[in-house]
């Protein structure tokens, strides 16, 4: 048998500061074959990225490795001396960073960053260096490679920011790549590109990828191999195919059933309880025991070890322990959908929110005298309606104008031009202390939690903020009353009133902000990307949440996102918006299930599905989105879609229709 180019065995990293050392890893052990793709999946803070940083030993300064071997074709990289282990990472392992704005120096130019890493690691010098970052340049397809080889990170979009870092990574082609969460930060469709694009570099240099995600889609599409993390140990490892037909470990169960795409409309998503234990405190059981549904008596007391499945599937749990893995796994496989959730009982009011030919241009100052010298047309004719208890998702890639819409509907950027008539009034024409009445029947859900949360306020008071300036409850105790009942109906202790925003998860965290939108009683929620930042299991919290409230209360939702299940999981209808203006919309099935519009298509085959045996084209779109100051004459698709006509580059299309409900610009429906 043909020994693995990495072997880890019994991995351990400890990170000291606290009261009690933190163990986020804690006896990991795996292979990964030469030119084997290996996926490490689990929720944030169960290890994926530490047992990363200890394999390459870069941990923090208050790290150490504890324990363990990492081998890397026999040699034991946590024996190397740190200068010997220096000429290692580069050369024979390279990273690549979860978050490519952050990985890259903001004062250097992208070709002088990757020319450090190829003087580093070679013998290259003068015009030998710069010819090889513009072939790194080219071999990563970035577009104008010569050109961009002078920019500044701040001048590109975050896949080609991605893209410099692949080719970093890359400069001396590595053995084994370890790809952190490489497209959690992009939209499907660069998403799609980058994937593609390792993909294919992994197959021309017969390179073995370490791939940390927690899409499970990415995994399905890319890996040979999967093993599931939770609070610091491998609790399940599989062949992909093996792993997707029938995962074992209740945990890894809990994942697929979180997936909107998993479940259809109506029923409940799949909430995993609690959250994942501390990691400074000795385990005697089963580290998920406490949040399993089908914990036995001796789960909590015994460490399990780990059962076979079938072959070459393992999972290290006591319901595959003495045999009993048959009928374990038949049972989990034959469960049923979720509990359906009861339809709305407001979807036949009125529309609430009608949006007319909206357009929200900023304008670009230049000169000592900040003349104005041009329009950044964000948001440019945009037209849709949302009738009361129902759910509009609005959908594009980043810099469309999805979250400037949201925005501009509240006045917290000022519109150009247009009517947002709200319950009968034109937002956009009313006085100051006319809209500030309005406000607390329109409340919005910020995409990062944390920024939105003042870290000084407590919780308490932060709810209370809202009801103090829109004049909800007559009485410090009315108040305090119905922020304890808020807090109950989002699934808060009342007790926390009194508690900062830092000592709170993420999930907990957009709990918050729901319970802040909800404390001035209003009609309609734009929720900007609420579930973006969150792990799957949280995610179904959320969306199980702002579901239950829709039903309860009647609210109207205007669903900001670019998770294309989510979205099918939560609206009634679907607009989705190509650089400031909306290229399709209908109802959800329609749009998702026929849409007519090529970039609509493109977005859809982009999404990577949780399905190995799932395979499907993608459509692949030329170069980046236009630039919203110039945009392209005629339709503005038109430069990257591969249906273009000639007409298609001398006039924006008209609207057609193919249903009362359903329509598209589009040149090839005339």
């Amino acid at each position: 048998m043909t020994a693995p180019l990495l072997r880890v065995s019994g991995l351990t990293a400890r990170i000291h500061g606290g009261v009690a050392p933190v163990l986020p890893v804690d006896g990991v052990s795996f292979d990964i074959a030469a030119g084997q793709t290996f996926a490490l999946v689990g929720e944030s803070g169960c290890g994926k990225s530490m047992t990363a940083l200890s394999i390459m030993r870069l941990l923090p300064e208050a790290g150490e490795i504890a324990g363990g071997v990492v081998e890397l074709d026999g040699e034991n990289l946590l024996a190397l001396s740190e200068a010997r282990m220096r000429e290692v990472r580069g050369r024979r392992v390279a990273m690549i960073f979860q978050e490519p704005g952050l990985s890259l120096n903001p004062v250097m130019t992208v070709g002088a960053q990757i020319a450090e890493a190829v003087r580093r690691h070679t013998g290259l010098a003068g015009a030998a260096v710069d010819a090889r970052v513009l072939q790194l340049l080219e071999a990563v397809h970035m577009p104008d490679a010569r050109r961009r080889m002078a920019e500044y990170p701040f001048q590109m979009s975050g896949g080609m920011k991605q893209r410099v870092m692949i080719a970093i990574a890359l400069a001396c082609d590595p053995a084994l790549l370890i790809a952190d969460e490489p497209t959690t930060a992009l939209d499907v469709t660069v998403q799609a590109q980058v994937l593609e694009l390792l993909r294919e570099l992994q197959r021309s240099r017969g390179m073995a990828m370490l791939l940390i995600t927690h899409d499970l889609g990415v995994v399905a599409q890319m890996a040979q191999q999967v093993a599931v993390m939770y609070a610091g140990e491998i609790i399940e490892s599989a062949p992909v195919e093996a792993f997707f037909a029938g995962p074992a470990h209740p945990y890894s169960r809990k994942l697929f059933e979180s997936l909107p795409d998993r479940v259809g409309r109506g029923h409940a998503l799949a909430a995993i309880r609690g959250t994942v234990p501390a990691l400074t405190r000795p385990f005697k059981g089963c580290r998920f025991a406490e949040r399993c549904d089908r914990a036995l008596a001796h789960c909590p007391d015994t460490i399990p070890d780990w059962g076979v499945v079938r072959d070459g599937h393992r999972a290290k749990c006591h319901l595959y322990a003495d045999g009993a893995a048959g009928s374990a796994h038949s049972a989990a496989c034959a469960a049923g959908p979720q509990d359906a959730v009861a339809p709305s009982l407001h979807t036949d009011h009125p529309a609430l929110l009608e949006v007319a030919d909206l357009k929200i241009h900023f304008p670009i100052h230049r000169g000592l005298l900040r003349r104005v010298a041009g329009q950044v047309r964000a948001v440019d004719g945009v037209s849709f309606g949302i009738a009361a208890g129902r759910t509009l998702g609005l959908v594009g890639e980043s810099g469309c104008g999805k979250t400037t819409v949201g925005k501009g509907l509240l006045r917290l950027v000022q519109p150009t031009g247009g009517r947002v008539l709200f319950d009968g009034a034109d937002l956009l024409t009313l006085d100051r202390s006319a809209l500030r009445r309005r406000r607390r029947h329109a409340q919005i859900i910020f995409q990062d939690p944390y920024a939105s949360l003042n870290p000084r306020v407590r919780i308490g008071d932060a709810l209370e903020e809202g009801m103090l300036a829109l004049g909800v409850g007559d009485s410090a105790a009315r108040r305090q009353a119905q922020i304890a009942a808020l807090l109950g109906e989002v699934g808060l202790s009342p007790e926390v009133r009194d508690r900062y925003p830092h000592e709170f998860s993420g999930g907990q965290r957009q709990r918050i902000a729901i319970a802040r939108a909800l404390s001035v009683e209003p009609q309609l929620i734009i929720c900007d990307e609420p579930t973006s930042a969150l792990d799957v299991s949280v995610q179904a919290q959320i969306l199980n949440l702002l579901q239950r409230l829709q039903r309860d209360k009647g609210l109207a939702y205007l669903f900001i996102s670019h998770n294309m299940s989510v979205i099918e999981y939560m609206a009634d209808e679907v607009a989705v918006m190509y650089l400031g203006r909306i290229v399709e919309r209908g109802t959800v099935d329609e749009v998702l299930r026929t849409p007519k519009h090529p970039y609509t298509r493109a977005l859809l085959s982009a999404v990577p599905v949780a399905d190995p045996s799932a395979a499907r084209p993608v459509i692949q779109l030329a170069g980046d989105l236009p630039s919203p100051v110039h945009p392209p004459h005629g339709c503005h698709f038109h430069p990257r879609c591969g249906a273009a006509l000639p007409q298609c580059r001398l006039e924006f299309p008209d609207e057609q229709a193919f249903s009362a409900s359903h329509a598209a610009r589009c040149h090839l429906y005339r």
